[in-house]
């Protein structure tokens, strides 16, 4: 309580009178402050100024703008007497008489401030005052989609042990700090809401209400609905939609609760809605100009808010800094000079600008905790719908990735997920016919490996049939009823577009759409994906990520005087071949056989159309690129080194050639083409450009 009230003293301190700027926080703390005396009988007249502050506060609130200096000092004065009594619980306490604004609203709203009338429906509408509002609503935003995610976390956490009093604690909290901001700022639905909510879990904390499996629903759904009118708002304060009357069915909802509370059954058609249905939705991409907020974490535990395109700025920069460093260190006049102190202050430069890029490129790191804790839901409301007991547990929860990759990710994991509780698990009978738990567990994890990140999804379901499998590439043409697949391969043949074992369209699966996008968009982000899997047992899914966007390990290449990046997640090996080991097969053009397998040549400096130092392969060097199950031997001159590399856009006029990821100014100022493998596999045999 010492702690929320010096931040409380912090928050009145820098409130402008005559302005809402501040009001939310205060209001924040006060409710904090009042929550937490509540729990200790000795702070009994703490407990009752914190309340008494509130209620001053909610008058002050009511009238929003109209707050003045007179209420700062009931505030301040206040605050003082909370001090006091946290430091003597036995003190007296007087009521301290409030003056400034007056206690209920005497005011007209402007025109901006109205509030619509309902719908035919009867349902409220919710019309945003943008003109004063916006940057709290922002912050708004920002507030109630942490305090959404901790309740429906928690709310799961709840209905495995109805009985822990601290999450039901927490959950309350957030239903109740998200009323005040709510109210605060006039959003009349999602308030009278909110509201409900709250009173329906403060008769659990007074064990009046047991907690049950409708009752958890009925949290889930309200949840929802409050996430809806969150997803309707952010639009029109970024400016992405224009301001219009947000409408959102809530008076159904908010009567099953109020039943609930007066002692009635929860109705059955309470439950919640399934998970989206169909292939995930590709990201949306961020408009330019757009400014998102991310949260820097430093050392001491505290954070600031800073916005992203400030902070892609820096790592840009950074960036710029690296390649800079790499020039002048590179440079032959100064790598000529004998200088002892100057190669000592080069040294100290080097040291300098590295600690600076690592700690530049982790300022975009965030963990993937809040994406993975997203699945938890979309487990338990399929595993509902489908009539099966499933799971989800998890570890590597405080892995960091690029900001970019988790945001990119979250559709694809979702994806993934959802096969595992419909094609992995079973039915809870076949579990136990072939000797299993009746509940079948999902496993998600995250963990470093080789300088990159994997994310595994794990399953101890039903596995993959490889003869099922294979059967049905064969009949949809994707391979020859000749050609020998490795499982691996037979396992990835279920990424390809329209590809589906299932003999019956549900509305959660069975078109075999979806999966080829999981690919495109993790092979966008650089990745790739490889599956185990054991009849009976299991799969497991592994996707294999770089730790960021903005710098990629490559190996360099070099054609003719020209210089190449190929990633090295891509790379499977490379290795000189001999004559014997090259053919040219109709219509396929040059193939190379790789341990008994055919894969396609692909002649760098045709492609490109240089000058190679020689045209000989036997002279050159093959690099066995890979994606998916896709593999294609790129022909160079010869290894020149792997190094990591700042990526550059190619911008617009490359923008049409697929093959070109970006660029990298290299150690000697010189630039080198980073090379797309998944479009390098793709291409046709006679398939040629010049650049």
């Amino acid at each position: 309580m010492q702690g929320l009230l010096g931040k409380l003293a912090t928050e009145i301190v820098m409130a402008e009178p005559g302005s809402d700027n501040g009001m939310l926080p205060i209001l924040d703390f006060v409710s904090k402050l009042r929550d937490e005396s509540a729990g200790h009988p000795e702070a009994a007249n703490f407990h009752l100024a914190a309340k008494d502050m509130a209620d001053g506060m909610m008058a002050i609130v009511e009238a929003l703008r109209l707050f003045t200096a007179e209420d700062l000092d009931y505030l301040g004065k206040t605050l003082a007497q909370l001090n006091e009594l946290a430091a003597k619980p036995d003190a007296p306490y007087v009521p301290i008489k409030q003056g400034g604004t007056p206690a209920a609203p005497q005011i007209k709203p402007a025109d901006g401030d109205k509030t619509p009338p309902a719908d035919a429906e009867g349902e409220p509408a919710l019309l945003l005052n943008l003109e004063s509002d916006a940057e709290l609503l922002r912050e708004f935003i920002n507030e109630s989609q942490e305090h959404l995610d901790n309740i429906e976390q928690g709310v799961l956490v709840l209905e495995d042990n109805p009985a822990d009093a601290d999450t039901l604690n927490s959950i309350f909290r957030a239903f109740h700090t998200f009323k005040g901001g709510a109210g605060f700022l006039n959003l009349v639905p999602i308030k009278e809401l909110a509201h409900q909510l709250e009173s329906l879990l403060d008769m659990a904390r007074q064990h009046k209400l047991e907690i049950t499996s409708p009752i958890i629903e009925l949290i889930l759904q309200g949840g929802d609905t409050l996430k809806r009118f969150i997803g309707e708002i952010e639009p029109q304060v970024s400016g992405k939609k224009p301001v219009e009357a947000i409408v959102i069915p809530t008076s159904v909802l908010k009567n099953k609760v109020k039943a609930v509370i007066e002692g009635g059954p929860v109705a059955a058609e309470n439950a919640v809605q399934p998970v989206q249905k169909g292939e995930p939705a590709p990201a949306a991409a961020k408009e330019e100009g757009a400014v998102t907020k991310t949260v820097v974490k430093q050392s001491g535990g505290a954070v600031v808010k800073v916005d992203t395109q400030k902070l892609d700025a820096v790592v840009d920069m950074v960036g710029e800094l690296v390649i800079a460093e790499s020039l002048v260190m590179q440079d032959p006049s100064i790598r000529n000079l004998e200088s002892r102190q100057l190669l000592r202050n080069l040294a100290q430069l080097r040291r300098i600008t590295n600690e600076l890029q690592r700690v530049a490129m982790s300022m975009r790191m965030v963990p993937v905790r809040a994406t993975f804790q997203k699945m938890t839901r979309i487990v338990r409301d399929l595993a509902v719908k489908l009539g099966k007991e499933a799971q989800l547990t998890m570890s590597g929860e405080d892995t960091e990735l690029d900001r970019t990759i988790v945001e990119e990710i979250s559709d694809p994991l979702m994806h993934m997920i959802r096969n595992a509780v419909d094609h992995g698990i079973e039915m809870p009978d076949a579990r136990k016919q072939a000797g299993k738990s009746g509940q079948g567990t999902i496993h998600l994890q995250a963990f470093h490996e080789g300088g990159n990140i994997v994310i595994q999804i794990k399953d101890d379901g039903a596995g993959l049939n490889k003869e099922r499998i294979r059967a049905r590439a064969v009949e949809k043409g994707l391979v020859s009823s000749e050609e020998t697949l490795t499982d691996q391969e037979i396992y990835l043949q279920i990424f390809a577009p329209g590809f589906s074992t299932a003999t019956v369209v549900t509305d959660v699966s069975g078109r075999g759409v979806g999966m080829d996008v999981v690919r495109r968009n993790i092979e966008k982000l650089r990745g790739k994906v490889e599956i185990e899997s054991e009849l009976g047992k299991g799969s497991t899914f592994s996707i294999y990520l770089p730790l960021t966007l903005a710098i990629i390990e490559g190996l360099i290449v070099k054609v003719g005087e020209e210089r190449y990046i190929i990633p090295t997640l891509t790379i499977r090996e490379s290795f000189r071949p001999t004559a014997g080991m090259i053919s040219t097969v109709h219509e396929r053009g040059e193939m190379v056989n790789v341990r008994g397998r055919l894969i396609p040549l692909l002649r760098l400096h045709e492609f490109f159309g240089v000058t190679p130092k020689t045209t000989e392969a036997t002279d050159s060097i093959v690099v066995v690129v890979e994606s998916g199950r896709e593999c294609r031997c790129v022909l160079v001159d010869q290894l020149v080194g792997k190094q990591e590399v700042v990526i550059k856009s190619l911008g617009e006029t490359f923008k049409a050639n697929r093959a070109l990821a970006g660029a990298a100014i290299l150690g000697d100022g010189r630039v080198g083409l980073i090379l797309d493998s998944s479009t390098l596999v793709k291409l046709k045999a006679d398939k040629h450009l010049t650049v």
